[in-house]
């Protein structure tokens, strides 16, 4: 069990990350697209804002979220309807993304003990909302980098987003329409600094192994697995790298492989 205090901890330092990204960015650089169709640098900043946001707001008043969510025009399009009102100057913007997720940071730690948030279609532990915003965090600040050039180093914090891509494994073939498998399965990845990480019962059959950067790329479907030195075995491992999310909601379109990686798969000599 991790400790909702070294979540936050970790969450915050997830978010100077990206923040140290865009803080000194010309407006051109915030206008920049990002891998997401039809999202800018400020497309990115503004969904992690409105999120950060109406998480708080999910944190110290579940009547006005509820009401919130039942309001929304368009649930469809719920998500790309908050980045695009929060879409400001970056003037505007960086300081409300700032405000934004040190005020979820404090709701979250006055949540009572054994407390429940209420969310889109379910309700979260203070710990699991931290461990989301972790997740979208990094995933969000991985488009900007890609969008940027910038290569971001790999940290220790990435076992959030790997416990959540494995946690996730049924959501991911629900998500797909797919029978959620009864078959389990073992994870075994290489963290970045050496150390290892494994999920799931340690004699099964069905397994997954490579970089946890890897495995965290691949479930919040910021790299197609062509791309990836993941190693599957088994039929259920196999199919759940074609569809893992990380992330609530439908499916994602996820990325496209590389040319690298298409001229592999035909038998291209590099």
């Amino acid at each position: 069990m991790v400790d909702l205090k070294d979540l936050l901890a970790d969450l915050a330092a997830e978010s100077e990350q990206l923040d140290g990204l865009v803080s000194d960015l010309p407006p051109a650089g915030w206008a920049r697209p990002t891998p997401a169709p039809g999202w800018s640098v400020g497309h990115q900043i503004a969904h992690l804002a409105w999120t950060d946001e109406i998480a708080a707001l999910a944190a110290t008043d579940a009547e006005e979220f509820l009401a919130a969510v039942v309001a929304a025009p368009d649930p469809a399009r719920l998500v790309d309807a908050g980045a695009e009102e929060f879409l400001a100057p970056p003037a505007e913007l960086l300081p409300r993304w700032r405000a934004g997720r040190a005020a979820l940071a404090a709701a979250l730690a006055r949540v009572p003990p054994g407390g429940k948030l209420p969310w889109f279609g379910t309700r979260m532990s203070p710990a699991s909302m931290a461990t989301a915003r972790i997740m979208e965090t990094w995933a969000h600040g991985t488009d900007v980098a890609d969008a940027l050039g910038v290569t971001r180093p790999a940290t220790a914090r990435l076992r959030h987003v790997a416990h959540l891509g494995f946690r996730t494994l049924g959501h991911s073939f629900a998500a797909h329409g797919r029978p959620v498998p009864t078959v389990p399965v073992r994870v075994e990845l290489a963290g970045p600094h050496g150390e290892g990480w494994a999920y799931g019962p340690a004699d099964a059959a069905d397994r997954v192994t490579g970089p946890a950067l890897d495995f965290c790329l691949l479930v919040t479907q910021r790299r197609h697995r062509a791309d990836l030195a993941l190693a599957a075995t088994g039929p259920v491992a196999d199919a759940w790298l074609d569809v893992a999310q990380a992330f609530a909601g439908p499916p994602g379109p996820g990325r496209a492989p590389t040319a690298a990686a298409t001229d592999v798969a035909r038998g291209v000599p590099a």
